[in-house]
């Protein structure tokens, strides 16, 4: 999957030290200090994974814990 732009997109992240542009790229978000919202678009063979298998991995860079995280398949978050 790809990150992308969206309306309310409030800033853009930079990779991490010590990552490479090939392991990580820009990620636009929005942000008000108590989340970090990002959207992402599959391409079309991920679309008919998930359509065959239903199922979206997540990975998170850390090292000692989980930070709460939350994956939706909507449109728009606006809708939620």
């Amino acid at each position: 999957m790809i990150p992308i732009t969206f309306n309310g997109a409030t800033k853009t992240l930079g990779k991490p030290d010590g990552m490479t542009d090939e392991e990580c790229g820009p990620l636009p978000v929005f942000s008000d200090d108590i989340r970090c919202l990002s959207c992402w678009r599959p391409s079309w063979r991920e679309r008919l994974s998930i359509l065959v298998f239903g199922r979206v991995w997540l990975t998170v860079r850390s090292g000692v814990t989980q930070p709460p995280v939350r994956l939706l398949g909507l449109r728009d978050i606006s809708r939620e």
